[in-house]
């Protein structure tokens, strides 16, 4: 009952929003869900239902962040799976402790690094060449072992029978398909078979099912993590990989599992942030950039006026570089993280944010220039998914996980059902000296930025979002927007979205980009500040900006579950 209840309310949101009507009264639906004791807020609504479902059966966080995960990698096989990378954070109530659990993808253990750099640069985000070897379900298998109530086998149930009977494709579903038809096309008869019935494209409100999926994650039920990296599957992981010219290896895939540690975290005002630890850089920027904002004057009492977006630019300008240059997964990062956002250098960043020049790229040969970003590309597209859990005990899981871009390598080893990461391209190749550096058995570095957010050492709100990239810029603007602004938060999450970035060319303008209702003025009045401004999309379409999944925590002990409409997300709570 609540799943058909959560698709139909997806399809008539999708029918009003982006129909024939015309457009949306706000800028963007956010759906919310109001609780007095459990909630789940996730991309898909049978993935939430999946979640829901264990904890009514006595199931806590944990053993719902399971099915939900996996359920995700059946409903949104674009976004996430068995075959990609995941980051999740636990608050335990019972301890007030928050850890951070790391499924995150590595490159293979014994990779020829000189080798691989000769291959061709498309061979780095396509095919098995791209192939990291996959962490999500040692990330699961770790949180579970430490956290989890119920058997293993039990929370893998929802998502192996949605992957049997087959999910739901929704309106943003098929268009998420329609994107990425090529890949599914480009000669990989495997995710061609499951995700192109037919040889066409799957209609809206058809159930699409992947039985070789379900056949995979019954042997993880029953065997745990050696049912994924040992055995039938790991072997058929191997052999494709070996025959499509990939790296991963069966020693490799035996070798892979999760780790638990602390998060990276923050002070900011009367609130405490703990969010995914390095290699991570996704945190690492939002709470550099929150700490330089600190106790700053805004000029308007709203966020979205181009003097405060201005200045929230010239910020991200100076962050965001120093930040790719020491975030990576490397022995010092923490370290560098806990510099980064120390009091001294924060006060630097502040000084060097008053003095900065307009937005314009500087030429590197004057000694005068502002620091400029970083031009690491980005994918276009707002891939990853994320969810929050929070269960009758006050426990909370916020996690994101992701196959780097949409439907990863676009590759599935036949008999497993599994689409496979491209997480190879998440690494520098072109500087050796960059910390993010390609590297046998290193994680490349990845934006995921899951965070839960407390005030007198009580949750106040968890939240996470897809969207590569944009990822961090797009928590900035909901976190200063709500603990700043305080500004509610299904209005912070609602409205136009917009994302700071390089210029193409060296000497012109650097870039605000944004959701199409970004009011005329608003645009008008940053280019006058020497920003070039590109509205990127139609507000809600979520094709470049991420749809957040988010708990709030209120003062009378209820929860409101938030799911953005930019993406299939769905909040249901009891």
């Amino acid at each position: 009952m609540i799943t058909h209840r959560l698709i139909r309310r997806a399809l008539f949101l999708t029918a009003i929003f982006f129909g024939a009507s015309g457009a949306p009264a706000a800028p963007v639906e956010v759906q919310t869900d109001t609780a007095g004791h459990a909630m789940v807020v996730a991309g898909h609504p049978e993935a939430t239902a999946a979640g829901l479902a264990v904890l009514k059966a006595g199931g806590n966080a944990v053993d719902a962040a399971v099915a939900v995960s996996l359920a995700l990698g059946v409903a949104e096989p674009y976004a996430s799976g068995l075959g990609g990378k995941l980051v999740l954070l636990y608050y335990d109530a019972k301890s007030r402790r928050t850890y951070a659990v790391d499924g995150l993808d590595r490159a293979p253990f014994e990779l020829d690094v000189a080798a691989y750099l000769k291959l061709p640069a498309e061979a780095r985000s396509a095919g098995w060449t791209s192939v990291c070897v996959p962490g999500l379900a040692a990330g699961l298998w770790e949180a579970h072992q430490r956290w989890g109530a119920q058997p293993w086998a039990q929370n893998l149930q929802p998502a192996i029978e949605l992957a049997r009977n087959g999910f739901v494709v929704l309106p943003k579903t098929r268009e998420f398909f329609a994107e990425q038809e090529p890949k599914l096309r480009a000669g990989d008869p495997e995710i061609a078979r499951l995700y192109l019935p037919g040889g066409k494209l799957p209609e809206t409100g058809v159930r699409l099912v992947n039985e070789d999926l379900a056949r995979t994650m019954e042997i993880l039920a029953e065997k745990g993590l050696e049912g994924f990296y040992r055995g039938s599957v790991a072997h058929a992981i191997a052999a494709a990989a070996k025959q499509g010219g990939g790296t991963i290896t069966l020693e490799d895939l035996g070798r892979t599992r999760g780790f638990m540690g602390d998060p990276a975290e923050i002070g900011f005002g009367s609130y405490h942030l703990a969010g995914a630890p390095p290699p991570c850089s996704g945190p690492a920027l939002f709470m550099t950039a929150l700490k330089v904002l600190e106790g700053v004057k805004w000029t308007d009492a709203t966020l979205r006026t181009a003097d405060n977006l201005d200045h929230l630019g010239r910020a991200w300008r100076i962050v965001q570089p120093l930040v790719q240059s020491q975030i990576a997964d490397t022995m010092g990062a923490r370290f560098s993280f806990r510099q980064l956002t120390s009091q001294r250098n924060v006060e630097a960043l502040r000084r060097q944010l008053e003095g900065s020049p307009p937005p314009v790229s500087p030429d590197p040969k004057s000694k005068t220039a502002a620091i400029s970003f970083d031009r690491e590309p980005e994918p276009a597209f707002a891939s990853t998914t994320s969810f929050v859990i929070a269960d009758a005990q006050g426990n909370i899981v916020c996690a994101t996980q992701s196959l780097s871009q949409h439907f990863g390598a676009g590759v599935v080893a036949p008999g497993t059902g599994v689409v496979m990461n491209d997480t190879m391209s998440n690494f520098s190749f072109a500087e050796p000296k960059s910390l993010n550096y390609l590297a046998p058995g290193k994680r490349p570095r990845t934006t995921l930025a899951p965070t839960i957010v407390f005030k007198d050492r009580r949750p106040v709100m968890a939240l996470g979002l897809p969207g590569s990239g944009r990822i961090p810029t797009a928590m900035l603007q909901v976190l200063v927007d709500t603990l700043v602004f305080q500004r509610p938060l299904v209005d912070a999450i609602g409205d136009t979205r917009f994302h700071f970035s390089a210029a193409a060319v060296e000497g012109a303008p650097d870039v605000v980009e944004a959701e199409d209702s970004l009011p005329a003025g608003v645009a008008e009045a940053l280019r006058a500040r020497g920003w070039a401004v590109e509205l990127k999309e139609p507000a809600g379409s979520g094709r470049s900006f991420g749809g957040f999944n988010a708990i709030q925590f209120n003062a009378d002990g209820t929860l409101t579950g938030l799911a953005d409409q930019r993406r299939t997300n769905a909040a249901a709570g009891n």
